[in-house]
């Protein structure tokens, strides 16, 4: 099978525009989450998120461009055409062919539907815009990335809750390992910070009024955030034979379905998904130094999200850093795996692990290193990236430090 290296990195969410701010970001443990501001707020109960504030389309995108473009696939755009352009690609013949697009999202164009059921149903109008289903589908993004860059080989958007974008990174992999691509342009992307988005997810009781906590034994629940990360994963062979910059080594992925509750997390198959990643990577627990967790803030993920990488760990668990970057930058659902993945990235390449910030209590059945409020310098060079969604779809990522 083919080795597999990630060449190309780009996000926007609220740490920052770029991969470089949103590293900044995590090295101080800055909080981007804050005050929603979004149409009918007052009529909300949960009034904060992890916004991208001070965005203006009209800066990046035409009038054309936006009458097509959800908030969802401007985020997913802006990241792919820093990703790219990192990774020094151009897409023309049989490279364009052997390159396809695998995003995740869950609820894609969520604001178009969002202000279009508003028109017809609180305005009272029998028209819409003609490209409403164009503009709200799930696979807007991954077509759009796929036509600004000329990619013609396999394209698709999968959609599994909050296990999203790692599933569509782990079928990224997989395409590549397997030699049905040289390259893909893979991570996710979701904007559900309107007012219908927000007002479904108030229903699930589920949601903190005042700030993220994970693993603190006073958290009362996750905080919704929005954005996207996109990266270019390519065959290691094909990277250095142009001389391309490596980033990390995609080595491995595992994804299993508890089968048992839609919205409750399951122990045994979160703990048997770590341990698939880890044995489709080949490595040993012991290598294992940090992990980036699903960590969604909430009593019962927390709680079996330790427990489970306890069980998978064994005797290292009490070793290996662990932490919640959602603390910081809120939970982007279907596209949170993809800009997690960056502090991922940043322990390997950069050396610093991403705290956990907003901890204020220990929590005994979170009595794992979730290194607490500052950032950490470690050397790492084996990490895992956890999520763990609703309909107990799990999906696992094994890197290892630039070869």
């Amino acid at each position: 099978m083919r080795r597999v290296v990630i060449t190309g990195a780009g996000t926007i969410s609220a740490l920052g525009s770029s991969v470089r701010e949103t590293w900044e970001a995590m090295r101080e443990g800055r909080c981007g989450i804050g005050a929603l501001d979004i149409r009918d707020v007052e009529r909300l109960s949960i009034r904060i998120g992890g916004q991208v504030t001070g965005y203006d389309a009209q800066v990046h995108f035409n009038r054309q461009q936006i009458s097509l473009y959800d908030r969802y696939t401007q985020f997913a755009l802006l990241a792919a055409r820093e990703a790219i352009g990192q990774a020094g690609l151009t897409f023309t013949g049989d490279l364009a062919a052997s390159t396809g697009v695998v995003l995740g999202t869950s609820g894609g164009g969520l604001t178009t539907q969002d202000e279009n059921y508003r028109t017809v149903y609180e305005e009272g109008k029998n028209r819409v815009h003609p490209f409403v289903v164009p503009k709200l589908m799930n696979n807007a993004a991954a077509a759009h990335i796929s036509m600004e860059h000329n990619l013609k080989g396999p394209s698709f958007t999968v959609a599994t809750a909050c296990a999203s974008s790692n599933h569509a990174m782990g079928q990224a992999f997989n395409f590549i390992r397997h030699g049905m691509a040289q390259v893909m342009v893979t991570g996710g992307s979701e904007s559900m910070l309107c007012f219908g988005g927000v007002k479904a997810w108030e229903g699930l009781r589920v949601m903190s009024r005042d700030a993220c906590r994970p693993f603190s034994a006073n958290r009362n629940g996750m905080v919704q955030g929005e954005g996207a990360g996109i990266f270019v994963f390519e065959d290691y062979h094909h990277a250095k034979a142009r001389g391309a910059e490596i980033l990390a080594e995609v080595i491995g992925v595992a994804m299993n379905s508890d089968a048992s509750d839609i919205v409750m997390p399951s122990k045994i198959s979160a703990e048997r998904c770590i341990v698939s990643a880890m044995r489709d990577a080949q490595i040993d627990p012991s290598e294992v130094g940090y992990i980036n967790a699903h960590g969604t803030g909430t009593a019962a993920n927390d709680k079996t999200e330790c427990a489970a990488v306890a069980g998978a760990l064994g005797a290292h668990a009490d070793k290996v850093m662990i932490s919640s970057t959602k603390s910081m930058h809120g939970h982007l659902i279907g596209g949170t795996g993809a800009v997690e993945l960056l502090a991922c990235i940043m322990a390997l390449r950069e050396g610093v692990i991403a705290p956990t910030i907003n901890y204020e209590e220990p929590d005994p059945e979170c009595a794992l290193d979730v290194v607490p409020n500052e950032a950490r310098e470690a050397d790492v060079s084996v990490v895992l990236s956890n999520a763990f969604a609703f309909g107990g779809m799990n999906a696992v990522l094994a890197l290892r430090k630039a070869p």
